[in-house]
């Protein structure tokens, strides 16, 4: 009995502990079950922050692309924005009203956001964007700032958008045959694609030859013709055979030829046709005093034969003297006005009329236009066909009037071209009443020159500074690198060899070497930048001539000169796409 006993109370005791354990051994169990429920809620937490954090983003991303399609269908949406923004200080933006108003322009707590949608419907995030414009009429560069939202994340972005255009390319050419004007041949049956059914002779087709070096991105609407060159970098065009090679192995004259290299492995390839604008009057608009929204700051007008010589002092020398007004307003001007920035209008001493021009600032990030003498008695630059100025080398007999270049060469247009013992090209080459202009020298700055007629480069044109100068050269007609000889066809400059750093564009006609064909060889043609022309400009024929030495100004990826033309179709690419500090919170006001 008293074993028994003792054994109960065992039971007992043992009883106990193990409700202890069952105890503790659950508490356990619920801390656990506790914890992994916490874990597990805490992990969705983050799993839902991190979606939200990448959605953000990408709804961010999405603003950019909405605003690249404004853009796309709209090539004005650049002076749309709110100007209310911080981001826009400085931009001449408003906002659209009306069926334009776009909720991506919102700000503040009270202001709108535009909705990304979902495949299903509903919203993945939301958007708003601001716009900088302020350095767009000089670097032809719109900066967007674009927030996304996703539930209670934001992300910012800022990103450069620059017209797609004519300076994308090193070498650009619509045509590849010589201008019909200056070759003679046929306009009818020449000016048109090699695949539309141009005839294989007769048209100057030109070719890529042997010693041409072409470091650039090459894009031509027409089949090329290319013999023994080099091509360093991408080659486009637009000729799309059902088989064989995107070019033709011929020479100039038609006969076959190997020894092409192309760098990159899949060039050429084919891209589609970029439309030319048929002339750069378009750039005349800059030059007007009327359009305050469109043209705060007008360039500078000049009219008739002018010469610029760039000194490397940050001025430039312009001689001028046909030009009464730098200035004018009207789409067909009738009146006009003379800004200090574009020289004093006059014949005395240090006046754009006087025989050793005006020295002034170059024109900051901005363009100059040289026109065509006005026919139209109204026009404030309008000459009568009788006058001419005091200051140039012209005589009037009777109703006749003739200018004469230097050394009384004749049929020339008063300002010494053409230069002592010139045979000009043709009685036509310096015309009097032509808005021909003359450049060279050093520039430091930032400028586009465009002409009515003829641009002539008739000296080295380089920068002082590579990195922050720039140039822009558009002709509507030709542009030629000078190279005068005598009735000989002996060159009349001395020294060997030509370098050019701009981007180059002959709209309606060629960039060529003047006398390409006579004064033996010239050395090397170095052009740092970009060229584009409608047909193929001739720099070497035979022994005459220059070499090609053509290098990408790599710097146009992302800028472009002052007002540069761009092609009747394009589109905005991101140039520059960087993270920045959020611009909103999530309730919209300010990050």
């Amino acid at each position: 009995m008293t074993g028994l006993g003792r054994w109960r109370r065992l039971r007992e005791d043992q009883s106990g502990v193990a409700i202890i354990m069952v105890i503790g051994i659950g508490a356990v169990l619920m801390v656990l079950v506790a914890t992994a429920l916490a874990y597990s809620v805490g992990g969705m937490k983050k799993a839902r922050s991190d979606q939200n954090w990448n959605n953000a983003m990408a709804a961010a991303y999405a603003g950019v692309e909405e605003y690249e399609s404004r853009l796309a269908n709209d090539n004005t949406y650049q002076q749309y924005g709110n100007p209310a923004s911080t981001f826009s200080a400085g931009s001449s933006v408003s906002l659209p009203i009306g069926n334009q108003a776009n909720p991506a322009f919102g700000l503040g707590t009270s202001g709108t956001w535009a909705d990304v949608p979902a495949s299903s419907g509903a919203s993945a995030g939301s958007f708003r964007y601001e716009v900088d414009s302020s350095k767009y009429a000089s670097t032809g560069v719109l900066r967007l700032r674009s927030t996304g939202r996703s539930g209670t994340e934001t992300r910012s972005v800022v990103v450069n958008l620059k017209q797609q255009g004519f300076i994308d390319f090193l070498y650009f050419t619509n045509y590849e045959i010589q201008d019909p004007s200056l070759s003679g041949a046929d306009p009818t049956s020449c000016t048109k694609y090699y695949w539309a059914g141009r005839p294989s002779s007769g048209c100057s087709e030109i070719a890529f030859d042997s010693g041409d070096v072409v470091n650039g991105p090459v894009h031509s609407n027409d089949a090329i013709r290319i013999c023994s060159a080099e091509f360093k970098q991408t080659v486009t065009t637009s000729y799309n055979p059902t088989a064989g090679k995107r070019y033709v192995a011929k020479d100039s004259n038609g006969n076959s030829c190997s020894g092409q290299v192309f760098d990159d492995p899949l060039s050429p390839s084919y891209s589609p046709v970029v439309g030319m604008p048929p002339t750069n009057g378009a750039l005349k608009n800059e030059v007007r005093s009327d359009l305050p929204v469109d043209v705060p700051r007008p360039g500078c007008l000049y009219t008739g034969p002018t010469s610029i010589v760039y000194n490397a002092n940050g001025t430039m020398t312009v001689r001028s003297p046909w030009t009464k007004a730098t200035n004018v307003a009207g789409a067909t001007p009738t009146s006009g006005t003379t800004p200090a920035q574009c020289g004093v209008v006059g014949t005395a001493t240090g006046q754009l009329g006087s025989s050793a021009g005006a020295t002034i600032p170059v024109i900051a990030q901005n363009l100059i236009f040289v026109q065509n003498v006005p026919a139209t008695a109204s026009d404030p630059n309008y000459w009568a066909s009788t006058d001419f100025p005091s200051t140039t080398s012209c005589t009037r007999s009777g109703s006749t009037v003739s200018c004469t270049g230097a050394s009384g060469q004749a049929n020339g247009n008063g300002i010494g071209y053409p230069i002592a013992n010139e045979k000009a090209p043709s009685t036509s080459s310096y015309d009097k009443r032509n808005g021909d202009v003359f450049i060279q020298g050093k520039l430091r700055g930032a400028e586009t020159v465009a002409a009515d007629n003829y641009v002539y480069i008739t000296g080295d044109l380089t920068y002082v500074d590579p990195n922050a100068d720039i140039l822009g050269l558009v002709g509507n007609n030709a542009l030629f690198v000078y190279n005068p000889v005598n009735s000989s066809g002996t060159p009349l400059l001395t020294g060997q060899n030509r370098t050019i750093d701009a981007a180059i564009l002959s709209v309606a006609h060629t960039f060529q070497v003047q006398n390409y064909d006579k004064g033996g060889s010239r050395g090397t043609l170095n052009v740092v930048g970009a060229i584009a022309q409608k047909f193929r400009g001739i720099v070497r024929s035979g022994s005459n001539g220059y070499t090609k030495n053509y290098v990408y100004d790599p710097r146009f990826r992302y800028i472009a000169p002052p007002k540069f033309l761009s092609p009747v179709s394009t589109s905005y690419g991101v140039s520059v796409l960087v993270e920045v500090k959020t611009a909103f919170a999530p309730n919209g006001s300010a990050g």
